[in-house]
């Protein structure tokens, strides 16, 4: 019973005297662990008679009891001691200026797209898009481009392993796929049957082998689409006219459409803008100089056709521009290839807020 009222005294004595956590963690393992003092009185106990047992191991349980309560004092103690020293060594200034953070900005091509589909948004246009790798019948053939244009060519276009059947297959080199695939769609044509119309945009990635200052072999462009049974081409000047003046935010914009050939449309027009040159530096408006801006037309009827409609009752007319092109014009990029170089300083300088949203109400870019 002495070694007993021993190991009392040194067990309590250790547990008073910890410094701090880690001695006190160590006073535990001393008397507790393994082969802790207060363990090492459990195993005596077998050796012991059973009426002596039980008395003598209802007193070691009291005492790991006793133990185990002056640890979990201590512990509260020492733990708010150790907060308030804390407390003191690490104080905090509010009154400082928050750490600086880096601001992202939105690349100008995604401003861009915004500030198309806010614009064609009012005009009661939808949002449509499909995939990037397209078969040649959706690329080429519905869209009436015949077997030796030269955008079918190796040259002009990136060809992919064919299907098992055996058809092409191809990088989309325009986004005019997705004009097809609508026009195909049932819901589309039971819509226009009932009198309804098809208004789309179509922006979204493109490819083709080409790279210079003003051409990627990746590059972004938005096609629309309208297919009812009475438009006519004064709607569609109509339509990219206000579309014009509202993106480059010029009122009087002078607009001229040029005859033009696309295998897709007939008749045919590229639309220029109206532009100056001065020291160097182009503005867009009104001057002495033309830029082609994008191509547009009447949908051709074999188009109409192929998309499973008759082009006796439905037709309309498409249009298409690069948005990395306008995007150049509006925004003063003198090179497209910087587009994609993940340059921040370059993205600090052209990009935009994310709470910049554009809209014909609130303001279109900068």
């Amino acid at each position: 019973m002495s070694d007993l009222s021993t190991i009392r005294s040194e067990a309590l004595g250790a547990v008073s005297a910890a410094a701090d956590l880690a001695a006190l963690d160590a006073a535990r393992v001393a008397v507790l662990g393994k082969k802790g003092s207060v363990t090492g009185l459990t195993k005596t106990l077998g050796a012991m008679a059973p009426e002596q047992r039980r008395e003598f191991g209802a007193k070691v349980n009291e005492l790991k009891s006793e133990v185990e309560a002056a640890l979990e004092v201590r512990k509260g103690t020492l733990s708010s001691s150790a907060l308030a020293a804390k407390l003191v060594s690490e104080k905090v200034d509010v009154s400082l200026p928050t750490r600086p953070e880096g601001q992202g900005s939105l690349h100008p091509i995604g401003q861009v797209m915004d500030e198309v589909a806010a614009i064609f948004g009012e005009m009661g246009f939808t949002w449509a898009d499909g995939p990037d790798i397209e078969d040649d019948w959706h690329n080429f053939t519905a869209l009436n481009i015949p077997p030796d244009h030269p955008a079918r060519q190796m040259q002009d276009t990136f060809y992919l392993p064919s299907r098992a059947d055996g058809t092409p297959v191809v990088l989309r080199t325009h986004t005019s796929p997705v004009q097809a695939r609508t026009m195909l769609n049932k819901n589309v044509q039971k819509r226009l049957a009932d009198g309804g119309s098809l208004r789309i945009i179509v922006p979204g990635r493109t490819y083709r082998i080409d790279s210079d200052a003003t051409h990627t072999p990746m590059f972004h462009q938005v096609e629309g689409l309208v297919i009812d049974r009475a438009t006519h081409m004064g709607h569609l000047k109509g339509c990219l006219v206000d579309f014009c003046r509202a993106f480059f935010e010029v009122d009087d914009l002078p607009l001229r459409f040029r005859p033009s050939y696309f295998p897709f449309t007939e008749p045919s027009a590229e639309v220029d803008i109206g532009c100056s040159w001065k020291d160097g530096e182009l503005r867009i408006g009104a001057g002495d100089s033309w830029l082609e801006i994008l191509g547009s037309g009447m949908v051709h009827p074999n188009v109409i056709r192929n998309c499973g409609l008759d082009p006796a009752i439905y037709q309309g007319f498409a249009f298409g521009m690069g948005i990395d092109r306008i995007a150049m014009l509006k925004y003063g990029i003198p090179d497209l290839r910087s587009f994609f170089d993940s340059d921040l300083r370059w993205l600090r300088h052209y990009g935009f807020s994310a709470l910049e949203w554009p809209s014909l109400t609130g303001g279109l870019g900068r």
